[in-house]
């Protein structure tokens, strides 16, 4: 009986024990005890460190395993070296040293026109007359004069050389041939500008006389205006920031907008005066004229090379980041393996001048380097990649 009691007994112990264990996380909260609760809680933080710890073991050892690993794909291009040539762009005008008015050099009537608008005239052609109001007469006699001068000093000279005759008519006879020559001379350069010849080859823009005008030397009194096309140039101003980069010879893209043309040229003359009112100084940049479209005062777009580098390292400008410090970086990769997996390194480099979509890096980045492109701004240094180029 005494057995009984005993098995009972511990049968009732082990009962209330597994029910104590079997105490959920509401039973303990309902018994307001906070010693237990304080058990309760110790108890879940040892199982949740444990649990963690086994999870963390199992995701390193699927990660070891699975070849299809979750890792950033990004795709790589190799810097090389090339020629960089930059250019600022600016407008200018076309224009022409050839392009005057003519003038009378006499007053008079304007007797004759011998050409007409448009026409193209060469250098020297007679344009026009102006009456010479009986200059001509003058120079007539005065020919006749010089001749008989002429006629009378060669005779007095035969005789002086054979000793005939005195030095005082020899002498008067050669200062009068020479005063009259000297005359002579004289109303024919005066004669002479009662004819307009063109100075320079070049076509005939405007007639602004006509047949019968009174003209005389002095403005407004132009007669026409001549134009050669063939030797054309822009003139435009650049900023002084560019005076040690813009030189002569230095080539230009022209671009006509209106025309729909554009021709490569060069800078032909660098202006020595910088202008204190906007910091510039002039330029000039020769225009064949072929076709003979342009003209001037035509607006003309230019691209000037300022600049140029044979062995350039270029990147897209749309990879560069920047950090806190305002230092330019990028990410190239290291280690590559046969799979293609790389690691990403972060580059400190500094820039310089720009062109289209690329930048010319010009510090700490080395040709052959691999660089990253698509992917460029998910990754962080140390990151493990994969390179997907195709």
């Amino acid at each position: 009986m005494k057995n009984i009691y005993l098995t009972l007994l511990t049968a009732l112990i082990l009962i209330s024990c597994g029910d104590k264990k079997a105490v959920s996380v509401a039973g303990v909260l309902a018994t307001n005890d906070v010693a237990q609760i304080k058990s309760k809680k110790a108890a879940l933080d040892a199982k949740q460190q444990e649990l963690s710890a086994e999870l963390k073991q199992i995701n390193d050892r699927l990660d070891d395993l699975n070849e299809d690993k979750n890792i950033p794909l990004i795709t790589t291009f190799k810097v090389k070296e090339e020629v960089f040539t930059h250019f600022i762009e600016l407008q200018g005008n076309v224009q022409t040293k050839q392009n005057v008015l003519i003038y009378p050099e006499m007053p008079g009537i304007l007797r004759s026109v011998f050409v007409k608008e448009g026409q193209k005239v060469t250098k020297g052609q007679v344009l026009a007359r102006i009456d010479d109001g009986g200059m001509s007469q003058q120079l007539a006699q005065l020919n006749t004069n010089a001749q008989l001068a002429k006629t009378t000093f060669e005779r007095q000279k035969r005789l002086w050389d054979q000793k005939i005759g005195s030095e005082i008519q020899f002498l008067q006879a050669k200062t009068s041939y020479e005063a009259q020559s000297s005359a002579v001379n004289q109303l024919k350069s005066q004669l002479n500008k009662s004819t307009i010849r063109a100075p320079f080859s070049g076509i005939i823009d405007n007639i602004f006389k006509e047949r019968g005008t009174v003209v005389a030397p002095g403005q407004g009194s132009e007669i026409f205006r001549i134009l050669n096309l063939s030797n054309m140039y822009i003139e435009t101003e650049v900023p002084e920031t560019y005076i040690g980069s813009i030189t002569k010879d230095r080539s230009v893209e022209v671009n006509f907008p209106v025309l729909g043309e554009t021709l490569d040229s060069k800078i032909r003359q660098v202006g020595n005066f910088i202008n204190p009112n906007n910091r510039s100084f002039k330029i000039e940049i020769g225009v064949p004229n072929l076709k003979g479209t342009v003209k001037p005062n035509l607006t003309a777009r230019l691209k000037l090379n300022d600049y140029t580098n044979a062995n350039a390292v270029l990147i897209p400008q749309s990879i560069i980041s920047e950090n806190s410090k305002g230092e330019q970086f990028i990410y190239i990769i290291k280690n590559k393996t046969k799979n293609n997996e790389a690691v990403a390194e972060r580059l400190i480099i500094e820039t310089g001048r720009t062109q289209g979509d690329f930048i010319e890096v010009t510090k700490n980045l080395a040709a052959d380097a691999e660089v990253i492109m698509e992917g460029a701004r998910s990754v962080n240094n140390g990151q493990v990649v994969k390179v997907i180029n195709k």
